[in-house]
Parts: structure tokens; C-alpha cells; sequence
């Protein structure tokens, strides 16, 4: 996805555009009102699910979106036994740190045979490497194929064609451990090469980026490094225990810890881009690119976990240049997740955000903690007015206590004024709601 992103930039298929934020999502407009946060439902699980389900496809019946299939779990047929292991802080201790974030996952051919292979992240105990066969049978290759990482706590994944020569490396991120970089050596075999190519940072990483943001026909790559939330003490498995509230680091500066974006110089080397070309430092896990203003460069939204998110315009890929501001008048303020992608079918990359951090006050999780009679439902702004403090937010005039769906408009590279409630077609107008 990342490559054939890379090449709808270069070839200037994705279409100039400016993003506006629409309306909440829903079920339906008419199905919102029946599926209400509480609302009544019960408290016995069985009987709650059963009800949602019933209320799930009461509101499909008028969706006009593609909904009519359902999914089938073949994992027992399909041969894998990957078990994820977490560390203590969350799999025992319940502690509010990012390692409650869990891992990710990663998908590609990594032998040539034209099957998709998974590659699966664990904090404890190593990932691993699971090559398709065909008719849903998997076998492990992990030990064969050397990406186990035992000694590692790992974050997250990602394979990329590194050195254009056909075939999927693989990057890992870890927590304190060095991050790596494993070359594809063909046959499902690789070769560890994180030192000679310059990415082997250790820190506090997490989501991972390819892009070729110079556009010179190499993919570079953006990480995304959280902030310093361990100590110095270790756990079993050798982790870096947390610190005490992982959730208030943002507010202690000497916890910041710089996003890295490195340039691909060819040969399997890399160079870390100094602050001058990004400079980003927030709570940040995720982060995805598009050509925004249409000048064929690719352009960088990064989430931060805990505070604003940014976004980062690509000035003809010799640095970015923040304008949030200019773009996103709003941004969720605990932002997980996002994908670009044309929700309408008009030809522009609209963009979709996930928010989880704006609904964990200590009401919501004492809450949820029973028997969540639907308290995942209900609006984020009714515990977070009470509990999350303008100091804790850091001002939140400028957030959205939810997810948000930001729709693109066809426009020039100059967006109008966000501070202005009336827009003109093609300018960037106020969120009118969000999840």
C-alpha cells in the first residue's frame, strides 16, 4: 500500500485537495437515536450482544455502503499458533502505560510465491514469521528466516521494498532495544543489516512509515518514537518497567523524545534528517502521508497519543514545514490510529482518525470495568469536561474529544483562513461534529 501510494504521488494521480471535517459518524442517521449510549441495555453480556447485533443490522438494512458479508474464524484450520505475550505492567499489573498499546502485525510476499506471508509482533517471547501454502494453511519459518528478535521487546512492523530489488525487507520497532532492519535475501531468508544502514536507534519506538518523500525512487522512512516511559528497572522478561502514569508524560518536557525521519541514500544505507527538515516531538504512535496540496510531494500527519496532532507539508522534499493550523483547525487529542482513503469515490484522499486517549479519565475505565452496559458509547466530552483539566490538555480549544472524518474539497494549494466560520467552495470550514 505504502509503494503503491509512493507511486500514485509520483505520477500525480492523487488529486490537489484541501480537508474539511464532516459530521459524526453513526450507524445511520435514523439508527443513532436507537443505538443509544446506555440507553437500557443489558448488563448480561449474551443478551447485550444479541440486542446490538439486532441493532446493527436494523441500521445496515439502510446503509447504501457495502456491508453484506461476514467472516468466518479458520485459525485452527489455518495452522497458526502464534500466541501474543505481554509484559507485566499490562498483563498482570493493569498499569496505565503504553505498553497497553499491544503490537502490531505485518503482511507481504516475502518469498515470491504470490502469497501474502504474516509477520507477527509480541512484546515477550519473539514474533513470528508464518508463510502462506495456500488454502488458508501457514506454516512457521521464523527460525529459518531469523526474524524471531527473542531478546526484544517489539512494538511494531513493516515490510518495504528498501533497495528496489523485488522483494520485502522488513523493519522493526522496539522499546530500549534498538530497532531493526532486516534485508530480504530471497526464499523467505533474511539478513539483519540495522547497524551498516544507520536505523538501529534505540528508544521508545513504535508506528513506521515508508515513503519516498524526496521522490529520487527510494523509499525512506518516518518513526514514530512515543516518549521516555520506562525506568530504569527491569521486569520479567527482561522489559524496562514503567513509570507510575505513562498518561501524564506529556506533561514532564524532560520526556519528550524526537520522531526520526531517515533519507535513503541507496545501498542499504540511511541518514537521519536533522531537525531543521522535521522536527517533530510529541506522544506519537501512528502517522500516514498523502499529497495534500497537490504539488507531488508527499505530506505528513502524525498523531500524538496525548495532545495535538500535526501536520507537516512536504516544501518540494527538501524539509516539511508544520501547518496544522492552516489545515486541521481541529484534531482528536488522544489520536491512535489513521488512514488516508477516498471514502466517497470523488478521487481525493479523504482522512479518518481514531481517537482512545480523550476516553480513558478514571471514571470511564471504573466504569467500563463492570459490565459496560454500553459506556463505550457515550460521548467522550461528559467525562472529560470533568476530570481533564485545561492544564492537563494543554489548552483544548483546538481538540475534538472523538474520532474524526475529514473530507476533502478540491482547492488550491493556499487554504483560506481557519479562524473564519464562513468558507467559500474549496476552503477549509469548522468540524461540525465527531464521534
Amino acid at each position: 500500500m505504502m509503494i503503491l501510494m509512493n507511486k500514485m504521488i509520483r505520477t500525480g494521480l492523487v488529486a490537489r485537495c484541501l480537508l474539511l471535517p464532516i459530521a459524526a459518524l453513526a450507524l445511520t442517521a435514523r439508527g443513532a437515536a436507537n443505538d443509544s449510549p446506555v440507553a437500557g441495555l443489558p448488563s448480561d453480556p449474551a443478551t447485550r450482544l444479541a440486542l446490538r447485533q439486532r441493532q446493527q443490522l436494523q441500521a445496515a438494512a439502510v446503509q447504501n455502503a457495502f456491508h453484506d458479508f461476514r467472516f468466518t474464524d479458520r485459525t485452527a484450520e489455518s495452522g497458526i499458533t502464534f500466541r501474543s505475550r505481554a509484559v507485566d505492567d499490562v498483563g498482570k499489573h493493569n498499569k496505565p502505560i503504553q505498553y497497553d498499546h499491544g503490537t502490531g502485525i505485518a503482511v507481504a510476499d516475502v518469498d515470491g510465491d504470490g502469497l501474502p506471508d504474516v509477520y507477527f509482533v509480541s512484546q515477550l517471547g519473539g514474533n513470528e514469521l508464518w508463510r502462506n501454502l495456500g488454502n488458508g494453511k501457514f506454516e512457521n519459518i521464523t527460525d529459518s528466516a531469523g526474524v524471531g528478535l527473542k531478546d526484544k521487546i517489539c512494538v511494531a512492523a513493516a515490510f518495504a521494498d528498501i533497495d528496489n530489488d523485488g522483494d520485502a525487507d522488513l523493519f522493526v520497532t522496539t522499546v530500549r532495544g534498538g530497532n531493526v532492519l532486516f534485508e530480504n535475501q530471497g526464499g523467505g531468508r533474511f539478513k539483519e543489516i540495522s547497524h551498516e544502514a544507520g536505523v538501529d536507534y534505540v528508544g521508545h519506538s513504535s508506528g513506521i512509515v515508508f515513503f519516498d518523500f524526496d521522490n529520487d525512487g527510494l523509499l525512506d522512512l518516518f518513526v514514530c518514537n512515543v516518549g521516555k516511559y520506562t525506568t530504569e528497572r527491569r521486569g520479567a522478561g527482561g522489559y524496562y518497567i514503567g513509570i507510575t502514569n505513562g498518561f501524564y508524560g506529556h506533561l514532564r518536557p524532560e520526556l519528550s523524545e524526537r520522531s526520526l525521519l531517515y533519507k535513503n541514500l541507496g545501498n542499504r544505507k540511511f541518514r537521519e534528517m536533522p531537525p531543521e527538515v522535521l522536527n517533530h516531538a510529541a506522544w506519537s504512535g501512528e502517522a500516514s502521508f498523502a499529497d495534500v496540496n497537490g504539488d507531488g510531494f508527499p505530506d505528513l500527519y502524525v498523531l500524538n497519543m496525548q495532545g495535538d496532532d500535526h501536520f507537516y507539508l512536504n516544501q518540494g522534499g527538501q524539509k516539511f514545514v508544520d501547518k496544522t493550523d492552516e489545515y486541521f483547525p481541529k484534531t482528536p487529542w488522544g489520536a491512535m490510529g489513521l488512514k488516508f482513503f477516498d471514502f466517497n469515490n470523488d478521487g481525493r484522499l479523504d482522512l479518518f482518525i481514531t481517537d482512545m486517549h480523550s476516553d480513558m479519565t478514571t471514571l470511564q475505565i471504573s466504569t467500563q470495568a463492570g459490565p459496560r452496559p454500553g459506556s463505550e458509547k457515550v460521548k467522550s466530552e461528559k467525562f472529560c469536561k470533568v476530570e481533564w483539566t485545561e492544564a492537563y490538555l494543554q489548552g483544548s480549544s483546538n481538540n475534538i474529544f472523538g474520532n474524526a472524518l475529514w473530507k476533502t474539497l478540491a482547492g488550491t494549494s493556499s487554504p483560506k483562513s481557519p479562524t473564519r466560520r464562513e468558507r467559500k467552495p474549496g476552503g477549509l470550514g469548522a468540524p461540525v461534529s465527531a464521534i
